[in-house]
């Protein structure tokens, strides 16, 4: 018998799912389909997912579970081969056959890298999103669970430790020190890194470790959005666009090789040509050389849906001019490493990221192997490497 995990959206979502799987009973096949609702696309690649795997193992059970399933279950119920749905409340005992379940989320199928949730919903009303009908109120989990959580992935083999949640810089308003108190109370935590941040969040205990501890890795994903001011109005977003930039100049004056990644909306409604303007000249006024672009799309039940709307081809093309805008700062930045010394994490087929999180490939290196590299060439999105 076996479990198996399909697991759309964030970085809490993959670490939910193999908690999930690690709870479910050894004596049935079970089809573990997290779904996603931050898009209309990311519904429709759940429906996908759970049609393509009951093609590919009808005699599994599926259960379908995260927050499309929240917001939308009838939708899901009615698929074919869909044995169980179940909401975000209570996903983290939907298979398990007793009362005892790890109380984080955590874990990435027993890769090096691991995810640990330390918070989840959301406090915010952002015009776009949904997602905090579906999560709930923002809730931090204690320290003691997230640090004990910590130190099982680390047991079970993990060498970076990635803390995720809806909201993580919401974390009892004080992520510094959360990450403070972790390194400290865990001496094996070599390779801290931090899932997406809201950049109007950041705490100055995040920024003394941003400057001054090597085990925080230096590359930081912030939630911008949009680079107009109007636009960031309406989305009712909590920081301006001056915002956004100074907190990027603080976190590069911090640590000099620190990267930044950056979610970003294209066609928000009633945005002008000049605003997706601002938005593109974004990209090099943070530095983004990660960028996650959406293209908009109107969820049920949110204030943006109601606004004046872009066409369609609208929304494709700017989402087209933002993603190729994005793609030459990145492969700039990557073409840069060429024959640098970089610290690499390996974690499958001789693939690996550097501390910045640029892709690397070194022949014939071991999952875990920890080191410096010579990055000796750029192909694609891939750096080729050897070991200095």
């Amino acid at each position: 018998m076996s479990v198996e995990t399909i697991t759309l959206g964030c970085r809490l979502n993959f670490a939910e799912s193999e908690t999930i799987a690690r709870s479910a009973p050894s004596d049935e096949d079970w089809i573990i389909v997290n779904s996603c609702a931050v898009t209309n696309e990311a519904v429709r690649q759940t429906r996908q997912a759970i049609r393509r795997a009951h093609r590919q193992r009808p005699s599994a059970k599926i259960l379908v579970t995260g927050c499309a399933a929240e917001l939308e279950p009838q939708i899901f119920s009615a698929i074919a081969g869909v044995s169980r749905v179940t909401g975000n409340t209570n996903k983290l005992s939907s298979l398990a056959t007793n009362d005892v379940m790890p109380p984080v989320p955590s874990g990435f199928m027993g890769h090096v890298r691991s995810f640990v949730g330390v918070q989840t919903g959301c406090d915010h009303r952002c015009t776009f999103c949904s997602i905090w009908q579906a999560r709930g109120p923002s809730a931090s989990l204690p320290f003691e669970q997230i640090r004990d959580a910590v130190a099982r992935e680390i047991d079970r083999g993990a060498q970076e430790i990635v803390l995720t949640g809806v909201d993580i810089t919401d974390y009892r308003g004080a992520l510094g020190r959360l990450c403070q108190r972790l390194l400290a109370a865990e001496p094996r935590l070599d390779r801290l890194r931090l899932s997406s941040l809201d950049s109007i969040e950041i705490d100055d205990a995040l920024f003394e470790l941003i400057a001054g501890e090597p085990r925080l890795l230096p590359h930081f994903h912030l939630s911008l959005q949009a680079g107009d001011d109007m636009i960031l109005k309406r989305m009712k977003r909590r920081h301006s666009r001056a915002d956004a930039v100074r907190t990027v100049e603080r976190i590069r004056a911090a640590r000099s090789d620190s990267t930044i990644g950056a979610d970003l909306i294209a066609a928000f409604p009633t945005e002008t040509e000049e605003m997706f303007i601002n938005s593109v000249k974004l990209l090099e006024d943070c530095d983004v050389i990660a960028a996650h672009i959406f293209p908009f799309s109107p969820r049920p039940n949110t204030p943006a849906a109601r606004m004046p709307q872009l066409p369609r081809e609208v929304i494709k093309a700017r989402s087209a001019r933002l993603r190729e805008v994005a793609a030459v700062r990145r492969r700039h930045w990557l073409d840069s490493l060429v024959g640098t010394t970089e610290r690499v994490l390996i974690e499958n087929d001789g693939r690996g990221h550097t501390d910045n999180f640029a892709p690397v490939l070194i022949e014939g290196a071991v999952r875990g192997e920890v080191g410096r590299v010579q990055i000796t060439g750029s192909e694609g999105e891939q750096l080729t490497a050897v070991w200095a």
